[in-house]
């Protein structure tokens, strides 16, 4: 793949860079439009979203993605089959074999993904579902609808003017995470949540109920309450989920303003801004992205 820094050599300049998106003073309340969005996708479909809840298995279908997108009909050495899935995965640092081979299990086991022709399913090819590659659409036009927001740009219809540009597009994103610092090593918190199962769908609920008008506060309230009723919406453990948040209070990252359970959770101001620093190197990769797909001038 394409390394990000090649990438955004060769896109145009009008590609936001990670700075400009940081420093947007309204840049909460679209991370926050996006945060929403992102959780209605994954109430629509928990199942297939949750291949994107966690770094590594959100890292690992960026990948099978990309591969399936990148196939040429001419070259079968090029197919997404398990066996070159699970090597690319080990070569670059995402995930172990196993871990890599069992996440392609579950992706056939529930659908997600499924063999182009029978046989040997480490020499025959695989593809995502066509669900799956709705759901990952989903995902794209949240990020351009808050780029748009920050430069009063027009991504988000022209993408929908031609939205099967999806099949470049995903793989330049899936090159930009891969080489992401700031996506692939993030700080301690947020660290902490994205090994969880449903990790990233716990932050974005925990971000999605801050008044963006409270983020400079040093203790930022959100709208949890209820770890019982919190681990219920998400489908977790909550033993497990009570743990990671315990872990977290323990930093100084989250806590309560009265007692522990019975009144609003607030999160640290060190860590929104870790989350935001994540979303803002994340929509920078999808713009510079989508400047190599669509290279021409889209400022309003």
């Amino acid at each position: 793949m394409t390394p990000f820094s090649e990438l955004k050599r060769n896109t145009r300049s009008i590609a936001l860079i990670l700075e400009d998106i940081a420093g947007h003073p309204a840049l909460h309340r679209y991370v926050q439009e996006q945060s929403l969005a992102l959780i209605r996708i994954y109430e629509d479909s928990p199942r297939l979203a949750s291949i994107f809840a966690t770094q590594q298995r959100w890292l690992m279908g960026h990948v099978g993605l990309a591969m399936h997108f990148r196939r040429d009909p001419n070259d079968r050495r090029k197919d997404l089959t398990v066996s070159r899935f699970i090597e690319f995965v080990h070569q670059h640092a995402v995930a172990s074999r196993n871990t890599a081979d069992a996440f392609i299990k579950e992706m056939l086991h529930y659908n997600i993904a499924e063999y182009v022709s029978g046989g040997d399913g480490r020499t025959h090819p695989l593809q995502p579902t066509a669900a799956t590659v709705r759901t990952f659409t989903g995902w794209v036009l949240a990020h351009l609808r808050t780029l748009d927001h920050l430069d009063d740009g027009d991504r988000l219809a022209r993408f929908l003017q031609h939205p099967d540009m999806v099949a470049r597009l995903q793989p330049l994103v899936a090159d930009g995470l891969l080489a992401s610092k700031p996506v692939r090593e993030p700080h301690q918190t947020f660290s902490l949540f994205i090994w969880l199962n449903n990790g990233g769908i716990v932050m974005d609920w925990l971000m999605s109920g801050i008044d963006p008008d409270h983020a400079g506060q040093d203790r930022i309230p959100t709208s949890v309450v209820s770890i019982g009723d919190f681990a219920s919406w998400l489908k977790l453990s909550r033993t497990h989920l009570a743990r990671k948040l315990r872990a977290a209070e323990n930093l100084g990252s989250i806590g309560w303003l009265g007692q522990r359970g019975h009144s609003v959770m607030w999160v640290s101001n060190t860590f929104y801004q870790e989350y935001m620093t994540v979303q803002a190197a994340k929509l920078a990769i999808v713009d510079a992205a989508f400047d190599a797909c669509f290279p021409a001038s889209r400022i309003g």
